[in-house]
């Protein structure tokens, strides 16, 4: 809102008012927009006095996780009213993990920007973001960043547990498991097949910690949504009273004046590291923070990543760092409970969408299971020392990764955070395919398997594939872990000692990961933050990329995929596109006839 002088007195003036003309007489610009918006609201609709509230709504057929969120929204809606309000469906680009092809992370970038004119072009004076599914929470967090006006998350909310023969099965991180144990011999393909509807029980995200549930934490510990909402099951009606609350919060927002650049800070990113460390939290967060923090000109480094969460012991006995699941956690205190544990490690200044700091919510909050939630003083994984890797996400440096690297300890296998192996190095993913299984391969329990070609720019869209499938006569001799190290991502439900992130990526100007080759030794020490390619640099400098590797880059001319690859930033810095970078506010310059 801004202050206006009208008729002799002042008052605040909304945003939407630039559209609908309070007070412009005979304006043409004001008739037609009150005019084609009236449709059955009523006459003080539009008169600059009720908000208009758009609800950016990521429900989709095509995004399982996120089919619900027209009930949602509805909820919202009916809060919006109660305060005054009007609100506005609207429905956004939606990105669904599970089915979009190669990757939706390709796709990203192209919401954000999308959403983002969305908002600055409508006359829109606050919002409510529904999300779910991996990639719609950061995107509508980017896009909202960006034009800066009032808003609030609302996020889906994780499905109901899975069960499968009398277990805890979690969505992704069941499918690798099972997966595995086929290709070992250990369970038939017809168990395989029938434990999907085990594994898939109700509406919702991933019930594991997988990258939806971490941004649902990264959400309500950045002060994005009304505390203790996110990890409500997407089934249960606490949901839709959150939404209808939202709802009416948001009203209460845009009349005080309270932007996203109020709530997210420096010190509110740094407390969304602690909760994602705490609970064991998708590596996925590291790109998605960097991109928001970008989109409000906040510095955010990996460093903060491993130095903030060195601090933290884990607490969360989730897959795929531990045994329960999404509805677990909730029914045990949720995050709140969390949080109240490491309180004298969270920025207590950082404010929330009600106006009052996060920690003001922590002092109440009780662990109702200790099997699920982990006490301070006997936690899953203890804090980073000097000799152990600590249960963060852990930013490894060195030859092989000079912009960083990154690794999930607390998902790794402790025998291997220290490690010395033979690379045996695949060119692309196809290439993987096509010889993981192969029996003449050159490969032991040591070897450390390599993964290129998969950065931001170079398949492109950095895709879920690092967390690689062991090579079958390795299974069959009863290991399940191996090092493996890529320039690309893995999903949040995936596990096991696998380097991240590889920067710069292979198809990136002066990679190290471009050249190695097959029998090159590789030093990984988690420990001391340290991956080291132990080649001599003379050698490294005779070296050139494999043909096969150039070869699989992506060489896209038109479209979204050429401005992606022509433009997106390391993974190192969040993956963004280099123009998206920095605010542009609100405001529309133009006007619309």
């Amino acid at each position: 809102m801004v202050a206006e002088n009208i008729g002799g007195g002042s008052r605040e003036r909304l945003r939407s008012d630039e559209w609908y003309g309070y007070g412009d007489g005979d304006g043409r610009d004001g008739y037609i927009h009150r005019a084609w918006m009236r449709r059955g609201y009523p006459e003080d609709a539009f008169d600059g006095k009720r908000p208009q509230i758009a609800i950016a709504n990521t429900a989709s057929d095509l995004t399982p996780c996120n089919m619900h969120l027209d009930e949602v929204m509805q909820s919202v809606k009916l809060g919006v009213a109660e305060a005054g309000g009007i609100g506005l469906d609207l429905p956004v680009v939606s990105l669904g993990e599970t089915l979009v092809k190669p990757t939706a992370m390709l796709w990203r970038n192209m919401a954000a920007m999308a959403m983002e004119e969305m908002f600055r072009a409508n006359p829109i004076d606050g919002l409510v973001l529904l999300g779910g599914c991996d990639k719609t929470i950061p995107a509508l967090l980017m896009a909202a960043a960006s034009v800066g006006i009032p808003a609030v998350v609302v996020p889906g909310g994780p499905m109901m547990n899975g069960m499968f023969r009398g277990k805890r099965m979690g969505c992704g991180t069941g499918t690798w498991q099972l997966s595995e144990e086929v290709r070992a011999g250990t369970l038939s393909k017809e168990a395989f097949l029938a434990s999907d509807r085990s594994m898939i029980r109700s509406k919702g995200h991933c019930n594991t910690m997988g990258t939806a549930s971490t941004m649902a934490v990264m959400a309500e510990a950045l002060g994005m949504t009304i505390p203790g909402l996110a990890g409500t099951p997407a089934p249960d009606a606490r949901l839709l009273e959150g939404s209808q609350a939202t709802g009416r919060l948001i009203v209460d927002m845009v009349h005080q004046g309270r932007t996203i650049g109020d709530v997210i800070t420096r010190g509110s990113l740094l407390n969304a590291i602690t909760a994602i460390a705490a609970c064991g939290g998708s590596t996925n967060a590291v790109i998605h923070l960097m991109a928001i923090a970008g989109r409000l000109g906040i510095e955010l480094t990996l460093d903060d990543f491993d130095e903030v969460g060195a601090r933290v012991p884990l607490l969360v006995n989730l897959q795929p760092s531990g045994a329960y699941l999404m509805e677990d956690l909730y029914n045990a205190g949720g995050l709140l409970a969390v949080l109240a544990e490491v309180k004298d490690l969270l920025d207590p200044a950082p404010i929330t969408v009600t106006g009052r700091p996060l920690v003001d919510y922590l002092d109440d909050r009780a662990i109702w299971n200790t099997e699920v939630i982990a006490p301070r003083d006997a936690p899953l994984i203890s804090a980073a020392s000097d000799d152990t890797a600590g249960a963060g996400i852990a930013v490894l440096r060195g030859n092989l990764a000079p912009n960083g690297a990154i690794i999930k300890p607390s998902a790794a296998s402790p025998h291997l955070m220290q490690h010395r192996g033979k690379a045996v190095v695949f060119d692309s993913i196809e290439d993987f395919h096509a010889r993981v299984d192969d029996p003449d391969l050159d490969v032991t329990p040591d070897s450390v398997l390599i993964l290129r070609g998969c950065g931001p720019m170079g398949y492109p869209g950095m895709p879920e594939v690092a967390n690689l499938p062991l090579p079958q006569k390795i299974l069959q001799q009863g290991v399940r872990d191996m090092v493996r190290i890529s320039d690309g991502r893995m999903s949040g439900t995936a596990y096991g000692t696998v380097v991240l992130h590889v920067a710069p990526e292979a198809a990136a100007a002066g990679s190290v990961l471009a050249l190695v080759h097959d029998g090159d030794e590789i030093v990984l020490d988690v420990a001391n933050r340290s991956i080291v390619l132990d080649v001599p640099e003379e050698e490294l400098a005779r070296r050139t990329p494999s043909p096969a590797l150039v070869e699989g880059y992506a060489k896209a001319t038109r479209g979204w995929e050429r401005l992606y690859i022509e433009h997106v930033q390391g993974a190192d810095t969040g993956a963004d596109l280099d123009f998206l970078v920095g605010a542009s506010g609100g405001e529309v310059s133009r006007e619309s006839h």
